[in-house]
């Protein structure tokens, strides 16, 4: 039932009430009994034209709520044993005016005016003073204590929606920008895999091609067929990392054996494309994770990367120890080096840095013109 529904059985209930008191009980005269079921008609009447819509809508507000102070005090002048009114005159007033300090006096007016009815009712006397003065006294104060209460249970209620309303605005924007969070991250973890693998592979291809072409050129037609092996080996290999990258599975080079293997493989296919000597060194080693070990191979895929495109070094060396619960990757060259603090705008070093902060790991970048050594360290046990 809503709260307008209630009203209207609250209001006729207290009609009818009212209207068996003025029936059964004593009154003064025929006449003002009389006056009760007019002015009770009247009210009625005032309650579904006006009433109701101030309580639905806000409108006649006003002239309700004046009907409703002079027709309770009429009322109780006519018969003060229908003084009973008050019990829907009050709360009605409190729910009509929006305003408490309006409501507060509304409800001064309607006691005031109700004590007046009870003198005209019973007369001037002091007893009569006294016991009307009390009674809406009493009333008043009850009144006025339980439409402040409601009013700040009704205040509070609004404040606590408002603030509902804001924590679900404000949830929706977080999962919103959880949501583009991720979207940006995953096009990071996919940008760094293709420059870490296809890219790389990519460039291996270019070089390998331009190789074969010399070769080819200068009539070494053995020596570029053995390039053309490398070529298609390579090509191979990134169409294997481009379908591990779309399926989202692990590393190419981790599929068989862990990290020592991985780098062993690694290290030989450089050679074999570059001339590159490239040793090794895997000192003792616990079950890594394999998020880990993926984050290794990626480092020193992306070191020898840079060998190749940029040193113009002989040998290398990728050396993977653990020193005190941290392990620690290192790729050297015995090539031209260059200076770290120089900005520079390919994705590789910066890239190596983004990737193993993800792991709680850094960078360090050692170069002079006899070589340059990158040392990745990072957290033995982390996990992603």
């Amino acid at each position: 039932m809503t709260g307008q529904r209630w009203w209207d059985v609250f209001f006729g209930g207290t009609v009818a009430v009212l209207a068996t008191v003025n029936v059964v009980a004593w009154a003064p005269s025929e006449a003002q009994r009389v006056g009760v079921w007019v002015i009770l008609a009247m009210l009625t009447v005032a309650y579904l034209t006006l009433g109701r819509a101030a309580l639905q809508t806000g409108r006649f507000v006003l002239p309700f709520a004046i009907i409703l102070v002079i027709g309770t005090g009429a009322l109780v002048a006519c018969s003060p044993n229908v003084a009973v009114v008050q019990a829907i005159a009050f709360p009605l007033l409190w729910s009509v005016i929006s305003s408490t300090r309006i409501a507060i006096a509304a409800n001064i007016a309607l006691a005031f005016v109700i004590f007046l009815g009870f003198l005209l009712a019973l007369g001037a006397s002091p007893n009569s003073i006294v016991q009307a003065g009390m009674i809406e006294a009493i009333s008043l104060v009850g009144s006025l204590a339980l439409g402040l209460w409601i009013t700040s249970i009704s205040v509070l209620s609004h404040e606590r929606k408002r603030l509902l309303d804001e924590l679900t605005a404000a949830q929706d924007q977080l999962a919103a920008l959880n949501r583009d969070a991720g979207v940006t991250s995953e096009r990071e973890r996919l940008a760094r895999e293709i420059h870490d693998t296809i890219a790389q592979d990519l460039t291996g291809l270019v070089m390998l091609t331009q190789r074969t072409r010399r070769e080819l050129a200068a009539g070494e037609t053995a020596v570029a067929d053995r390039q053309l092996e490398l070529v298609e080996d390579g090509a191979r290999r990134a169409l294997a990392e481009t379908r591990a990258l779309v399926a989202s599975s692990a590393a190419v080079g981790m599929a068989a054996g862990g990290i020592t293997d991985a780098l062993a493989r690694l290290a030989e296919r450089f050679s074999r494309e570059t001339a590159v000597a490239v040793r090794v060194e895997v000192g003792e080693l616990p079950a890594l994770e394999r998020d880990i070990e993926v984050v290794l191979l990626r480092i020193a895929q992306e070191g020898l990367a840079n060998i190749r495109k940029h040193a113009g070094a002989s040998s290398a060396l990728i050396e993977l120890t653990i020193i005190e619960g941290k392990t620690t990757l290192a790729v050297r060259d015995d090539g031209a080096g260059f200076d770290p603090a120089a900005p520079t705008a390919g994705f590789g070093l910066g890239g190596m840095r983004k990737r193993l902060a993800l792991v709680g790991g850094a960078l360090d970048v050692a170069s002079t013109p006899r070589g340059t050594t990158l040392t990745a360290t990072l957290p033995t046990g982390f996990a992603l």
